[in-house]
């Protein structure tokens, strides 16, 4: 895409303005909104199905990543007609919101010119918000804790679900650590029942491994140990979706990783192996496809006690 100041492009049958397309987002990087708006379309084709009926809370940045930022739930009022909306209810409001929806490249398109560097998302889908389709365990390091530690905890978790006979994902935050997914899929499945299930596997683990692991948000309790963040799998919380950038100095990516670079990252003790800059993460894609693919179809059933010992 020209880094021009502004252009008119028509994706499909749908036309869209973009502009101040030389502004500089990332400044340390010299990262422009061109840039930002480029990748999110060469990634497009692995990172829709992920966002695809989800409403989606826009993390704008539109003075760039050295500047404030404000969340926007409500699907702003200025969209062009295309963009597809659903309503959720908001407890705040006592009432529904209009959560945008994107299901297509020109709506990621339009996200993007909008400086949205981040996509957040709630683990349902917006026809059935109380019923997610996944678990998520955010591994969130306290210093002089890093990526290392959280890779210890993930490959803990990993061995914990294995014995549960369930299948779990890993991604890097785009941040300084680790999520672990695990797909379910199953539509009887709602947050009473992951969210439990979810703080039992962080506690249980704490008791295994207390030098290592809190299951405690209290940042008192963090130093040098990883948080295994249950309090993700709640109707109310959003996580940032697999293949967001995240808005840091320089431009990073959340991004699917294998088990065995996991490994590698624990057993190397170096937190670069598992960080991510935009082209890494294409190449990345163009190599092996997309490694959260199973999240989207694969079906598991929770353990019936959900509290593993």
């Amino acid at each position: 895409m020209a880094a021009s100041s502004s252009s008119e492009v028509v994706i499909g049958n749908k036309r869209l303005k973009v502009s101040n397309l030389d502004k500089v987002l990332y400044p340390k990087a010299g990262f422009t909104k061109a840039q930002v708006i480029d990748y999110y379309l060469r990634i497009a084709k692995v990172l829709l199905p992920h966002l695809r009926d989800r409403p989606l809370t826009l993390k704008r940045y539109p003075n760039g990543v050295d500047e404030p930022y404000f969340y926007e739930k409500r699907c702003p009022s200025h969209r062009p007609s295309w963009v597809r909306t659903a309503d959720v209810y908001s407890e705040r409001n006592a009432g529904p919101v209009p959560y945008c929806l994107v299901n297509d490249v020109a709506t990621l398109v339009w996200a993007a010119n909008l400086a949205d560097l981040e996509l957040h998302v709630p683990l349902a889908k917006a026809k059935a918000m109380d019923k997610p389709t996944q678990i998520v365990f955010d591994l969130d390091p306290g210093a002089p804790a890093d990526l290392v530690q959280c890779c210890e905890v993930a490959e803990l978790l990993r061995g914990l679900f294995d014995t549960l006979r369930l299948d779990c994902f890993a991604k890097t935050s785009g941040s300084k650590g680790l999520q672990i997914y695990v797909p379910l899929n199953q539509a009887r499945i709602t947050y009473d029942d992951t969210k439990p299930f979810a703080r039992a596997v962080a506690e249980s683990l704490e008791r295994e491994r207390p030098s290592l692991v809190v299951s405690n948000m209290k940042k008192t309790l963090r130093t040098g140990k990883v948080l295994v963040d249950w309090s993700q799998n709640d109707p109310h919380k959003t996580t940032v979706c697999v293949y967001s950038l995240r808005a840091k100095d320089r431009p990073t990516v959340s991004l699917p990783v294998t088990w065995e670079e996991v490994a590698r990252c624990a057993r190397d003790r170096d937190p670069a192996l598992l960080t991510f800059d935009p082209d890494a993460a294409l190449a990345c894609v163009e190599k092996r496809g997309d490694l959260f693919a199973p999240l989207l179809e694969r079906k598991q059933s929770l353990p019936r006690l959900g509290r593993p010992r």
